[in-house]
Order: C-alpha cells, then sequence, then structure tokens
C-alpha cells in the first residue's frame, strides 16, 4: 500500500512545474483572504492528473485517505478522481455506499470549485439520485461554502435524469446566500435545467429573478437569444 502512495508522489513529483503553480495559486485564489486561502499547488493539468488516476487502479481506501489529505491540491483533486472511477466500476449498493461514505466523511479536504465539480455530479449526483436526499439538503444550509456547491452541484445528475425538482428547491434556498461561487453554481444548474426544458427554467426565472444576485442571473439566462437575456437584465 505504501508503495503505491510513493510511487504516486514520484509521478506528480515528475511532473510538476513551479511556474504552472504560482499561475494555479493565482487562478484559484490562495491569497490571504480569499476562498482558496493557503492551498499549495504543484502545478499540473486535469488531464495529467487523470493518467495517473488510470494508472492506479486498485488504490486502497488506507491510500486515498492519505491523498485527500494531503496539502497538494492536485493530489486531492487525484483522490477524487480515483473515487469517481472506482465508483464508475462498482455494481453492488454496498460498495457504492463505502464510497459515498468516505466522501461525505472528507467534505473538509474537497475545499475548492474545481474539486468539487470534478467530483459531486458523479458521485454524490449519481449516488442520491433515487435515494432520500437529506444529507444534500442539510449541506446547502451548511456553513461550509464547499458543502454547499456539493449540494447543488450534485443536482447535475438530476438534471441529466429529467429531475428538476431538487435544482430548483436548492436554487430558491440558496437565491439569498452571498458567496459569489454559489452565484455562479446556481445560475450555472438553472442554465442546465433550461437546456433540458427550457419552460421550467422560465417559469422560475419569471418568479424569482428580481430577487437573483445579478451574477446568478447573467450564469442562468446565458444562453438565452439576446432579446429574452435584454428583457431579465433591465426590467
Amino acid at each position: 500500500m505504501i508503495f503505491m502512495l510513493e510511487q504516486i508522489f514520484e509521478d506528480t513529483k515528475k511532473i510538476s512545474n513551479p511556474e504552472k503553480a504560482k499561475q494555479l495559486m493565482k487562478f484559484f485564489k490562495t491569497g490571504k483572504g480569499e476562498y482558496g486561502e493557503g492551498d499549495l499547488f504543484l502545478g499540473i493539468q486535469v488531464p495529467e492528473i487523470r493518467k495517473i488516476a488510470k494508472k492506479y487502479l486498485e488504490i486502497s481506501f488506507f491510500d486515498l485517505t492519505k491523498l485527500i489529505s494531503d496539502k497538494y491540491h492536485e493530489h486531492r483533486l487525484l483522490a477524487l478522481l480515483f473515487l469517481v472511477q472506482k465508483y464508475k466500476k462498482i455494481k453492488t449498493t454496498k460498495e457504492k455506499k463505502e464510497i459515498i461514505d468516505f466522501y461525505l466523511k472528507n467534505t473538509k479536504y474537497i475545499n475548492n470549485w474545481d474539486l468539487v465539480d470534478l467530483s459531486a455530479p458523479y458521485l454524490t449526483g449519481d449516488y442520491f439520485l433515487e435515494k432520500d436526499k437529506k444529507i444534500l439538503y442539510d449541506f446547502v444550509k451548511s456553513k461550509n461554502i464547499w458543502e454547499k456547491r456539493i449540494a447543488i452541484i450534485s443536482t447535475y445528475c438530476f438534471i441529466k435524469n429529467n429531475n428538476f425538482e431538487d435544482t430548483l428547491r436548492m436554487s430558491l434556498l440558496l437565491l439569498t446566500d452571498k458567496h459569489d461561487l454559489i452565484h455562479k453554481a446556481v445560475g450555472w444548474m438553472l442554465r442546465e435545467v433550461g437546456k433540458k426544458n427550457k419552460k421550467v427554467e422560465t417559469e422560475f426565472l419569471n418568479q424569482y429573478y428580481k430577487q437573483m444576485p445579478r451574477t446568478m442571473l447573467r450564469y442562468a439566462i446565458e444562453k438565452f437569444p439576446e432579446k429574452e437575456r435584454q428583457f431579465y437584465l433591465k426590467s
């Protein structure tokens, strides 16, 4: 087990890029007072991380625990991509629950928007599609911005399966949230609803667009014809 983890660290070390790391630290807002404050990067692109994930399909939960709690952002992302791969391959509910329990136990390490967006739809989204979603609604009320984002981004899977109710309910609950990253996430999910059923999105917008933060509204109507966009923006 230790050998596999050491080999993974060796692989990431070989392709780390200090200059790229500096760029990523800026991009993911790691400065003092910013949402990613203190996060550290190796400077590795997502496609390269995915290649490493494919090499170690048999990684254990012991190693995943070490990886997801690592100080480097890319190692945490790698742990999440391993979880997604494992989840897609297994068939039994018991094994899927083991992965979801691990994911939910470690949300404190899922602490930036890319970590959420590349994992939540495929894990909590798929798992809770036809199950009690109480944990997701608890996350909506969380003080942790990333748990809130996990909740709303999980509904991307629901939307793909033509289930819009939870996206709309969570969007309403998050309508007065103060964080820009939640505004963007909610707007994005509403836009995805519109791609599947524009009538459903339009009905929601007609009722709540005047209460929406501007960023949320702009994301939600991004794909609308210009005339419709201007109606919502100027009304």
